[in-house]
């Protein structure tokens, strides 16, 4: 399904709720944020966002606050705990490359050794 974006008009792929979800804690761990700003953070239309939104206050993951002009929505521990979850699979998925060129090297180093022993070493 394509869906407008409405920043910028171009077209999109809708995300699904769990990654909507995601992108609404990810934006609020940094600061509380009126709806304003998240839906500008998360790139959302505003009745979508108030949808999901409404959803992480009655689980607990998120809490308005209200200020002398408008509501804040800040995350709470529980919603840091899941973001961390939630970001965990990346970060093991971003090393996995790291992972993977160690291993070679460590294979690679004995032979580049073995090649060093044929080399003259130069005399003073």
């Amino acid at each position: 399904m394509l869906a407008k974006d409405y920043a910028d008009g171009q077209s999109q792929v809708r995300k699904s709720r769990l990654e909507s979800y995601e992108s609404i804690l990810g934006a609020l761990v940094k600061e509380p944020l009126p709806l304003s700003n998240l839906t500008l953070e998360t790139h959302m239309s505003q009745p979508i966002l108030v949808q999901h939104l409404k959803s992480l206050i009655q689980n607990g993951l998120i809490e308005e606050r209200p200020t002398e002009k408008t509501k804040v929505y800040a995350i709470t521990e529980k919603g840091a705990t899941v973001i961390r979850v939630l970001d965990f699979p990346k970060y093991l998925r971003k090393i996995k490359g790291n992972i993977r060129a160690v291993e070679e090297a460590i294979q690679i180093i004995p032979q580049l050794f073995d090649q060093n022993k044929d080399i003259p070493k130069p005399t003073e």
